[in-house]
């Protein structure tokens, strides 16, 4: 692949939850349960599967849910990620419950809970990897090595999305009052989490009805490249319905670490999605300067998606 590479060390610094040492204790049941500062925090602990491995699934719960009040939800990869830094691999977290919490009980949200099922360890970038995106991915040589190399021998993003949808999602929807419909149900990530979320709002429409990609790895590896980038704009060519307002799609960047090589990628996606009428309220793509690919970044601008997502009826922003 051609593009400005970065070494391995600088890019273990760089990527935050993507990094592969991240993934290597993203499975490891002995780390501490996290704690919350607001609401509280439900463990259902190595949750089986048909399709992955098992793996921890944390659910957050806002303060005043009592089971009787119905809340939408909001699936959040990475979830080892999302709540209490003192647990996790580099000691940086999401703090969903701190910023949330606040913003529901100011009205600016609507009650919403956060599922965050852990990423599967070494198997993340395999999981997270959109497997259509594979199809267009040319010359068949380097499209064999990714997935040897990269995917270690087997997409898996296709299961990964049958466990959302066949298995986890009907056994949150079974066991807490949510709202189950496709308008309050969504999903976001960073990085390959971003990937996987655009995947699955247009892989499957019937379920999820938005979705937030923050600092979206479209080269899918540790340099700028086209050919990725390129498999993916053709799988999307082929995915974006024909109504505009079937799409709810959030996306952001920032301009330094390894944010900085999606300068070239991401505008060619927001220019595919113009081409196909996709803008403001339905569609926003924003770039933050100055900000790089870590969980503090994107803790700091959780608010902006969050109300993209799940803003309550009448709130301004």
């Amino acid at each position: 692949m051609s593009g400005k590479t970065i070494d391995r060390r600088t890019a273990l610094a760089l990527i935050g939850a993507t990094s592969i040492a991240a993934a290597a204790r993203g499975g490891d049941s002995a780390v501490a349960s996290p704690r919350v500062t607001a609401g509280r925090l439900e463990r259902i602990a190595d949750f089986p599967s048909r399709y992955v491995a098992p793996r921890h699934v944390d659910v957050w719960l806002p303060p005043g849910y009592d089971g009787t009040r119905r809340h939408a939800v909001l699936y959040m990869h990475d979830g080892q990620m999302l709540f209490d830094p003192t647990t996790t691999w580099n000691h940086q977290a999401w703090r969903v419950d701190a910023v949330a919490a606040p913003m529901i009980a100011a009205g600016a949200l609507r009650d919403f809970m956060v599922v965050g099922p852990w990423n599967g360890g070494a198997a993340r970038h395999a999981e997270y990897y959109p497997q259509g995106f594979l199809e267009h991915l040319e010359p068949p040589a380097l499209r064999d090595k990714f997935v040897a190399e990269a995917l270690q021998g087997r997409p898996r993003a296709d299961d990964y999305l049958r466990f959302l949808v066949e298995e986890l999602k009907p056994a949150i929807d079974a066991r807490y009052a949510t709202r189950s419909g496709r308008e309050d149900t969504c999903v976001m990530g960073s990085s390959m989490g971003g990937l996987i979320s655009i995947y699955a709002l247009l892989s499957h429409p019937e379920v999820f009805g938005a979705a937030a990609a923050l600092s979206t790895h479209w080269i899918g590896s540790f340099e700028r490249n086209t050919e990725l980038p390129a498999a993916a704009l053709a799988w999307l060519r082929g995915h974006l319905p024909a109504d505009p307002a079937r799409v709810r799609l959030y996306m952001d960047r920032g301009t330094t670490e390894l944010d900085a090589l999606y300068d070239k990628s991401q505008p060619l996606v927001d220019a595919l999605l113009k081409e196909r009428g996709l803008g403001e309220p339905g569609w926003v793509s924003k770039v933050y300067p100055g900000k790089g690919h870590n969980e503090v970044a994107w803790s700091e601008r959780l608010p902006v998606p969050l109300r993209f997502l799940l803003a309550a009826p009448g709130a301004t922003a």
